[in-house]
């Protein structure tokens, strides 16, 4: 809680402070928000409805107090509600921020955690298989495909991918997102290019630090000792080698989901999802402050849960961890 404190102060800071201090003037931030040629009255108002007129605290807290009961806007005659949990008001949309949230965030959802069951299962795998024959063909070309996973950005393997599996051979067609509870099928059929194209970026990267981390794991005493006493290679392997590996993957897993939940951008812009990444890109193009700032503190909010539950599964993966 204290950690999204911050971070909500650091991100509100960027947004309404940094401005003024490069020389910007309310007035100027308010005529973001007005068409051409607006006159006094018109940013006057502005300035009163996005409360730039108050000092930044004073802001900081109407913002925050807002969360939690709501705000009203009066737009002379008019009103608009922005309901709890109010992320802010889009005086350009003139929509709710979290609504907007809301409607972009299972298409996300999706994404990342069809996309994280693939990376991690054929990661591990891959780099379990790959540590215990140190040296052989298949260490050889499963880390030559991980090299090459690593090194090639995201938006060359999806573009190919599309190329490739959509327009070249269309083994899967090229449509908008359905919602899993509408169709199942449809919903699985229209994420599985993304899901792999995704998995194959971040699978390289997990079998590279499973491959390293077995083969040191592999090498300590202990293993010894229970190759000594009769145990299964399975369950060496498994029980006493790879959950002591398992500790920095988990780490870096809580990293890259967290990330993923708050908006994959580049994916969901090569493969045309309506995601919470494609949101934050339209808001940037459209300089839309209080957009761009909900969109911030769902990814620092979904970074700090991922973060809290790395730390519970560090007590279940590793026994060390329970003794200290």
């Amino acid at each position: 809680m204290v950690l999204l404190l911050i971070v909500s102060a650091v991100t509100f800071g960027i947004f309404f402070l940094l401005p003024k201090l490069a020389g910007q003037t309310t007035d100027q931030l308010a005529q973001q928000y007005i068409g051409k040629a607006p006159t006094p009255a018109d940013i006057a108002a502005v300035k009163k409805n996005l409360g730039l007129d108050k000092p930044v605290f004073e802001q900081y807290w109407d913002f925050l107090k807002g969360i939690f009961a709501g705000v009203d806007y009066k737009f002379g005659p008019e009103a608009a509600k922005c309901h709890v949990p109010c992320f802010g008001y889009s005086f350009k949309t003139h929509i709710e921020v979290w609504p907007e949230i809301q409607n972009r965030l299972p298409v996300t959802l999706s994404l990342a955690a069809g996309a994280a069951v693939l990376w991690v299962v054929s990661g591990v795998a891959t780099g379990v298989l790959s540590a215990l024959r140190p040296g052989s063909f298949f260490d050889r070309m499963a880390m030559t495909v991980a090299l090459a996973g690593v090194s090639l950005p995201m938006f060359f393997t999806g573009a190919l991918a599309l190329a490739l599996f959509t327009y070249q051979w269309p083994v899967f067609e090229r449509s908008d997102y359905v919602p899993l509870l509408q169709d199942p099928f449809l919903w699985a059929r229209t994420l599985v290019l993304p899901w792999v194209t995704l998995a194959f970026l971040y699978s390289a990267l997990y079998a590279r630090l499973t491959r390293a981390g077995m083969l040191e794991t592999l090498s300590e005493d202990y293993i010894r000792t229970a190759r000594a006493k009769g145990l299964r290679e399975r369950t060496v392997v498994v029980r006493h080698g790879l959950r002591a590996a398992l500790t920095p993957i988990i780490t870096v897993f809580g990293m890259d989901l967290g990330l993923l939940l708050g908006g994959a951008l580049i994916t969901e812009q090569v493969f045309s999802l309506k995601g919470v990444g494609a949101f934050a890109v339209e808001a940037i193009n459209a300089n839309d402050l209080p957009n761009i700032l909900g969109v911030t503190l769902l990814a620092a909010f979904f970074i700090v849960i991922c973060n809290l539950v790395v730390d519970v599964l560090y007590a279940a993966v590793d026994p060390r961890v329970r003794l200290s």
